[in-house]
């Protein structure tokens, strides 16, 4: 359990620190899985496979949005090997200039030390 506390707090300090993008490679495995929440439900479930493609998703999404704020807390550890993060980010898409706040769970399974599959959960609007 000691690792997954660890791994769940590295996860944690990184995303506070701005690394989001950086600690990828860190503490991602390289067949690792990202699943996006789609709300309004009946659209197909987006699924980023592999580190690489993880990082390409948090790029993109960056790019897209300016970040005025964010919220990070946990980890809430299930053992032997998920924990939980829950997220609150105010942002301005850039396309429309429109500003949210979004609001989510996620859940974050390991595997030999690295975190191989994420899950999001996002509060409906």
């Amino acid at each position: 359990m000691e690792d997954l506390v660890e791994i769940g707090r590295l996860f944690v300090q990184a995303m506070r620190d701005g690394r989001g993008i950086a600690h990828v490679d860190e503490i991602y495995s390289e067949n690792a899985e990202s699943v996006e929440a789609v709300v309004p439900p009946g659209r197909d479930v987006r699924i980023a496979k592999g580190r690489s493609a993880i990082r390409a998703k948090r790029e993109d999404w960056l790019a897209a949005h300016d970040i005025h704020k964010i919220d990070v807390d946990g980890p809430f550890v299930h053992p032997p090997n998920r924990f939980g993060v829950r997220f609150e980010v105010v942002v301005t898409q850039k396309a429309t200039g429109r500003q949210m706040t979004l609001r989510e769970i996620a859940v974050y399974t390991v595997g030999d030390g690295k975190i191989v599959r994420e899950e999001f959960f996002m509060l409906p609007r």
